[in-house]
């Protein structure tokens, strides 16, 4: 009987190195105990040996390996020896991970989308509260319980969009903390651990209140999509029962009061949030930059515009879109006829990036981290907006919108489906036909906007 120890439950390269092994050898599933550290999963099961080596070397399809990178995550004890066993049929079976009606291919299925979910909720429903750290320095802590060993794996993703805050993420496992720089864990916890409030708190109640509209409420699909335990974790959950039970009367307020006041609602919410980003401190460029550049439009507005960045002229303005690139955006918005004053416009990064040359502030493109870490400001915008039509002028407000990276030449000229079910379309930034030197192609290219702008704008019917 081969034993293997694994450092860590999702020691993904730990299995893949002595599954290759094994398989090589030729070694039967029934042959070897999988277990975690010193907690042996076999009570007959011996001292570990060396793994075998030798044999043919020999690949797996990368969807094998997908599989594989979500299902060592799940908790199901049988899951390195399920991989295992999918890992020798697919060497004398070639396309066996493809038989969607092969009952193992089907629990190993079962298995990663119940990570996937995992993962999902982690993300969407982890709340960080400030506490003052031994140096008095502000840390935020969170307190989750998730289903699955999903922390080290979604380590990244906070990384990425909390770039900027020194975090601890508890959970009954494990701990992870966050300096700005590296990453370190820690036991596990308990959710006393974790502070309860703080005082950003009542602020994001009355932001979660605001936004929240009692002509949609659907008990069901809200249960469904937000299970009620995350609620215990999350501070604006403690106003849903509230909200519920006040929904009807709220919503034939809101249908009396929309005959006389249009966006009351929406345009409260819409100044909250822009007054909270005001203080925004989630990546570096907060420091050199004179101001949060926020978006401005009508909250009811069926277009909006998301560009880059706040240029020089935007940074000391506190506008988007009021220098150059804007005057240009201007003059093609008028050419295709559309008001700008009935177009929401915003851009995916909301402070100004730039590298100081002498007693010039030159753009600097804005990198992944930033983008993302200030997505979720657009996030919110198109949340409270609910444009029928969001316009991505240039790279970087595509990847803002759609959360990876595309080529404009590819995407451009069709309409892109968002993640919360609006249309996209991606066009160039008009900061691009700025630096075209040649008139001549800068004429055409310039057409080509315009047309983009207008195809935008008869989406709306």
């Amino acid at each position: 009987m081969q034993v293997v120890t694994l450092d860590q439950p999702d020691d993904l390269d730990g299995w893949r190195g002595a599954a290759r092994s094994l398989a090589m050898a030729g070694a039967s599933p029934a042959d070897i105990i999988w277990q975690v550290g010193d907690q042996a999963t076999d009570l007959f099961a011996e001292a570990a040996e060396p793994l075998p080596s030798g044999g043919t070397p020999f690949a797996v399809p990368r969807a094998f390996l997908d599989l594989a990178k979500s299902v060592v995550l799940h908790r199901e004890p049988e899951r390195f020896a399920l991989l295992y066993t999918l890992l020798l049929r697919q060497r004398t079976q070639a396309g066996a991970i493809a038989d969607k009606a092969d009952p193992l291919v089907r629990r190993l299925e079962h298995l990663a989308q119940e990570v996937r979910r995992d993962i999902h909720k982690m993300r969407a429903f982890l709340r960080f509260r400030e506490v003052a750290d031994d140096d008095a320095t502000a840390r935020f802590v969170a307190w989750f319980e998730p289903d699955h060993h999903i922390l080290r794996y979604n380590a990244k993703f906070f990384i990425d969009r909390f770039a900027s805050m020194r975090w601890s993420i508890l959970t009954p496992e494990l701990s992870i903390h966050w300096d700005g720089e590296t990453l370190s864990e820690g036991p596990g916890a308990v959710k006393g651990d974790a502070p309860d409030g703080d005082p950003i708190e009542e602020v994001w109640k009355t932001y979660y209140a605001s936004i929240f509209n009692p002509a949609r409420v659907k008990i069901g699909a809200m249960l469904k999509e937000m299970p009620r335990k995350y609620w215990k974790n999350m501070p604006e959950t403690a106003l849903v029962p509230g909200l519920i039970a006040a929904a009807q009367a709220r919503e034939s307020g809101m249908i009396d009061t929309a005959r006389h006041e249009v966006g009351g609602n929406v345009a409260a919410a819409w100044a909250l949030l822009r007054d909270e980003a005001a203080g925004c401190t989630r990546c570096p460029l907060f420091k050199p930059a004179t101001q949060t550049v926020f978006g401005e439009g009508p909250v009811d507005a069926a277009l909006m515009f998301v560009g880059e960045q706040p240029g020089d002229q935007e940074d000391l303005a506190g506008r988007p879109f009021v220098g150059p690139a804007g005057q240009v955006f201007d003059r093609a918005l008028a050419a295709a006829g559309i008001d700008r004053a009935g177009v929401y416009v915003t851009n995916a990064v909301k402070h100004f990036k730039f590298e100081q040359r002498g007693p010039r502030r030159i753009h600097a493109k804005p990198g992944v981290g930033e983008i993302d870490a200030c997505r979720w400001w657009v996030e919110q915008e198109r949340l409270l907006v609910r444009p029928t039509v969001t316009v991505a002028l240039g790279a970087t407000a595509a990847r803002s919108l759609l959360g990876r990276t595309v080529t404009i030449a590819k995407e451009r000229g069709r309409a892109l489906s968002l993640p919360d079910g609006g249309e996209a379309w991606i066009t160039v930034h008009p900061s691009y036909l700025l630096r075209i030197e040649d008139k001549g192609a800068a004429a055409v290219e310039y057409d080509r906007f315009v047309e983009d702008l207008k195809m935008a704008q008869d989406r709306l019917g």
